[in-house]
């Protein structure tokens, strides 16, 4: 299936799916000093955007030199983004999703895999392999995809105060869920195509 600059676009930020980061990003957020947050939150879309750009360019010929397959990508993916929705559905003692407490958040786990996860890059890498000769244009969606997310990001604590912090932890737990059944379809999906693969 061929796709539009357009239609990138809407499939980048599908994955990327930021209202859906929010359960995770606002209790890690919390800890983070409000003069800080700003300027956590962008450095954090600022890496992710790194990560993805990078896989972009140069993934394909990352795994064939690391001999992995993109199945390999799938389970790993789903077993990191299972522990990230154990630890959502359980207490959060000794910090909040590997973040020690006073610390802020550097690269896990907002920008990988939150934001760049295995998903994010499988998808960049399958555009990027497709259809090479519209690179320039999945830069460019990629890049528009990234200014959303940010933006959504930058307006979580607005967000958590018209819900209230009873209605975010819901939120958190119901995502804890529904996100540990994403993540078993994921490894399950992984493991099918790697024993069913010709």
């Amino acid at each position: 299936m061929d796709h539009s600059f357009l239609s990138a676009f809407i499939l980048l930020l599908l994955v990327l799916d930021p209202l859906g980061s929010l359960p995770i990003f606002i209790p890690i957020m919390r800890d983070v000093a409000p003069a800080r947050r700003r300027w956590v939150a962008m450095r954090e879309v600022g890496i992710a955007f790194g990560v993805l750009f990078a896989f972009m360019f140069f993934g394909e010929g990352f795994l064939r030199v690391m001999r992995l397959s993109e199945r390999s990508l799938e389970v790993a993916g789903g077993v990191i983004l299972l522990m990230v929705a154990i630890r959502m559905i359980f207490s959060h003692e000794g910090g909040v999703y590997g973040v020690p407490e006073g610390r802020e958040p550097l690269i896990f786990p907002l920008a990988v895999p939150l934001l760049a996860g295995p998903s994010a890059m499988a998808t960049v890498l399958l555009l990027a392999s497709r259809q090479p000769e519209r690179l320039m244009s999945w830069v460019g969606a990629l890049t528009c995809a990234m200014a959303v997310s940010g933006a959504v990001l930058l307006l979580c604590n607005r967000i958590r105060k018209l819900l209230g912090d009873s209605v975010v932890s819901a939120i958190e737990k119901l995502m804890g869920l529904v996100l540990t059944a994403i993540a078993v379809e994921m490894i399950l999906a992984g493991l099918k195509r790697y024993f069913m693969a010709p």
